[in-house]
C-alpha cells in the first residue's frame, strides 16, 4: 500500500469521486473482500463488486489475495494508496498567470500547486524504485516543520522582515555547490477555525 496516489488522468478522477465508490474505497484500507465490504455498507455484493472492478480497472484498488469460498475463488481487495491526490493539471490553469505580491493568497495557491506537484512525483519515483511487491517505497529525505504564531498588524512588516532574512541567512549558508539539492518552500497563512468534524488542529495545517 503506497502512502500517495497522484490522479493526473481524468477517468481516474471520473471513476474516484462517486460519493458510493469513496465509501468503497474507505472500507478497503485493509483487505476485504466484496462480500465483507457489502456487509458493512448494507449494500448487495454485486453493487459492490462493480464499484471495486471500477476501482481497480483504474489502478485505484488492488487485487491482494483470494479465498476458496463454497467452492469459488474469491478477491481480497485493498485500496492502492492511503492518501489521492487530484492534480490540478486535471483542468490545467484558466487563463494566465498572474503576478502575484508574496503577501498575498495568489501566490500562496502557486507556490502549493508547485509543492504538490513536487512532493507527488517523489511518491511516484519512490514507488517505482519498489518493484518487488514486499519491498517498501524508499524513504526520502524531507523535512517538514509546522507551528502557530501571533502577529500584531502593525508588526507584520517587522515579521516580513525578519522571515526573508532568516531565510537568506539559511540560502547563503547551504546555497554552495556541493551536497544534495532540495527545495525550501515556507508559507504563512492566517489559521482558521476548527469545528468537532475537522481532525486537525490549530498548527497543523
Amino acid at each position: 500500500m503506497r502512502d500517495l496516489l497522484y490522479l493526473e488522468r481524468v477517468e481516474q478522477a471520473e471513476t474516484l469521486l462517486k460519493p458510493q465508490r469513496i465509501e468503497v474505497l474507505r472500507q478497503l484500507a485493509e483487505p476485504r473482500s466484496c462480500t465483507e465490504v457489502a456487509a458493512r455498507l448494507d449494500q448487495t455484493q454485486q453493487r459492490v463488486y462493480y464499484h471495486v472492478k471500477r476501482l481497480v480497472e483504474q489502478g485505484l484498488v488492488t487485487r491482494v489475495d483470494e479465498r476458496r469460498v463454497r467452492g469459488i475463488n474469491e478477491g481480497v481487495y485493498q485500496a492502492t494508496a492511503r492518501a489521492y491526490w487530484l492534480s490540478p493539471r486535471l483542468v490545467g490553469r484558466i487563463g494566465r498567470r498572474q503576478h502575484r505580491d508574496e503577501a498575498s493568497l495568489g501566490y500562496l495557491l502557486d507556490l502549493m500547486e508547485e509543492v504538490q506537484s513536487d512532493v507527488a512525483a517523489l511518491h511516484v519515483q519512490a514507488a517505482q524504485r519498489a518493484v518487488e511487491p514486499e519491498k517498501q517505497e524508499p524513504d526520502l529525505p524531507s523535512l517538514g516543520v509546522s507551528g502557530a504564531i501571533r502577529v500584531r498588524p502593525d508588526r507584520r512588516p517587522e515579521f516580513m522582515a525578519d522571515l526573508k532574512s532568516a531565510l537568506q541567512d539559511l540560502f547563503t549558508k547551504y546555497g554552495g555547490a556541493e551536497g544534495d539539492a532540495f527545495k525550501l518552500a515556507v508559507a504563512c497563512y492566517p489559521d482558521r477555525p476548527h469545528n468537532e468534524d475537522d481532525s486537525s488542529s490549530p498548527g497543523e495545517d
